[in-house]
């Protein structure tokens, strides 16, 4: 079955392109896109500055109109978190997922940007979000994708790609 990205806020086009192309590479699925959504006021916490991750996966779960795929990526272009977390780079429910942009990007930590790196970081979470919404746990590895990232630092140092063991437990 295919899987469908989502994207909330005004998430670039070439973003879009590179995240479906890495899901495609990941996943071996087809990968569709909707057309981008407002941000989530919904799931917005006026109080933190910051998107309540889990509003975001119900909504995506819930929705009729995304049924017929098999999984979907929600691409917020704005800052994520979770109750007892500061901030959250991503997160995966059972069918969805959602990713964050903001923090990925080189100018919120204050630094000049790097487009490059901003690109590889986005394909990263995609890629290690949807992996969790296929079973997969957090990884020791700290080169596969599925290791968990605490600080941008952990997200730069691991690749787009599963480790040997990751692909087997996803069957591909």
């Amino acid at each position: 079955m295919d899987i469908l990205i989502v994207p909330f806020g005004k998430v670039e086009h070439e973003v879009k392109e590179l995240i479906k192309k890495k899901l495609n590479e990941a996943f071996g699925r087809n990968v569709a896109e909707s057309g981008n959504e407002d941000l989530p006021d919904y799931a917005f916490d006026s109080m933190r500055d910051q998107y309540l991750s889990i509003r975001i996966i119900n909504r995506l779960e819930e929705a009729t109109d995304f049924e017929r795929f098999d999984k979907v990526l929600g691409i917020v272009d704005g800052d994520l978190f979770v109750p007892g977390f500061r901030f959250i780079f991503g997160q995966a429910g059972r069918r969805a997922a959602v990713i964050a942009l903001q923090r990925l990007r080189e100018s919120f930590w204050g630094l000049p940007e790097n487009r490059a790196l901003y690109l590889r970081r986005a394909a990263i979470e995609a890629v290690h979000e949807l992996g969790h919404s296929y079973g997969l746990g957090h990884c020791a590895n700290d080169h596969c994708v599925m290791f968990f990232s605490n600080t941008i630092d952990d997200t730069d140092r691991k690749g787009a790609d599963f480790c040997g063991e990751c692909v087997r437990r996803l069957g591909n």
